[in-house]
């Protein structure tokens, strides 16, 4: 009997507060959210900045070496290049620092010269 005066409350106080708690929303379909369209950053030219440089195209004359495309490294010296000049072999290491007046010779693995620009 004792068992029973204690059940008895609870199962009734159980049964109260279940009757308490909200209704289980129903599960509804949402249609997937688009994703944002991309935005297209232009950059910016900083003015008035100390120590910037802006790129600006064949500013050391890259393009007067042209000729020497496609022949061999060796030609680099013979070709009479006035200003400071670098020679970045294929698969060399290269420094990073950038110098807009100053010709770069890129070589490919047989040693001849693909690429003249700046830098």
């Amino acid at each position: 009997m004792t068992q029973t005066k204690i059940i008895l409350p609870l199962l009734a106080a159980t049964v109260v507060l279940a009757g308490c708690m909200p209704a289980p929303a129903p599960a509804t379909y949402q249609q997937p959210v688009p994703a944002p369209a991309p935005v297209q950053s232009v950059p910016t030219v900083a003015n008035g900045i100390t120590g910037l440089q802006e790129r600006e195209p064949d500013l050391c004359g890259a393009k007067t070496y042209s000729s020497a495309l496609n022949q061999p490294g060796s030609v680099i010296p013979t070709l009479g290049v006035t200003q400071e000049y670098r020679v970045v072999e294929y698969r060399g290491i290269e420094p990073q620092e950038y110098d807009p007046n100053r010709i770069v010779f890129r070589l490919d693995a047989g040693g001849n010269i693909t690429n003249v620009d700046c830098g």
